[in-house]
């Protein structure tokens, strides 16, 4: 059996323009100038305090209101077209793909809050999807390996078969942590570069790349570094 935990933001759905729009509208009201894109791209993954805390360049009283006043943009937000969230490309199809697989379960590991998630996973009907599911909620920021941990011991299964797919430098860290394998995917928030300094065995380009990777390891091939 083999566990495959997945990152949501930059690695499942496309949700950059709606954390940077959340995070000017929550700046704004602080009397802060809005984060560029750039900056917004780089923290995302982290928990959401830890992240405006490195928006800010350090700690400052006005972090834990900042937190709750950006859940709050969050929430409205989700009524906004212009700001919905959605699967990148082949993401949706390898989800059902893998979910059907009974040597595989399927997790989630993320720095969004616990009712992020349930908002993804009951719009696109994947209440049946995932095994287990971690977030800024339940544990420390990425990446500390709690998150991993913590899946592992819910599924009984070992870190070392275990999968972490992410985006960002963190999740690769997160994984090296936790003693499970980490692979980075290149449509995300990081790039390829920083991915493979954190330790990523190979970054995906595409959804069927991903596919690729789990299959060789099934069979006992090495994955491409």
């Amino acid at each position: 059996m083999r566990l495959v935990l997945f990152d949501v933001d930059g690695t499942l759905v496309d949700s950059q323009a709606t954390i940077h729009e959340c995070m000017c509208r929550t700046f704004a009201a602080f009397g802060r100038a809005g984060p560029s894109p750039a900056a917004v791209r780089a923290i995302i993954g982290l928990s959401l305090d830890h992240a405006i805390e490195r928006l800010l360049g350090g700690w400052h009283r006005d972090i834990a209101s900042m937190t709750a006043l950006y859940k709050r943009h969050w929430l409205a937000i989700q009524d906004e077209a212009a700001f919905a969230v959605a699967f990148f490309p082949g993401m949706r199809e390898l989800l059902a793909t893998l979910s059907q697989r009974e040597e595989l379960a399927l997790g989630m590991v993320t720095g969004k809050s616990r009712r992020g998630i349930e908002a993804i996973i009951s719009a696109h009907g994947l209440e049946r999807t995932f095994l287990t599911a971690r977030t800024a909620d339940d544990c420390p920021s990425k990446p500390h390996p709690a998150m991993v941990l913590e899946c592992c011991a819910e599924t009984g299964i070992e870190p070392a078969s275990t999968v972490v797919i992410g985006d960002t430098g963190f999740d690769m860290e997160m994984a090296r942590a936790a003693g499970a394998r980490p692979l980075g995917v290149g449509w995300g928030y990081h790039p390829r570069e920083a991915l493979a300094a954190a330790g990523a065995e190979r970054v995906a380009e595409t959804a069927d790349d991903i596919l690729a990777f789990l299959a060789s390891l099934e069979v006992g091939r090495p994955s491409d570094a």
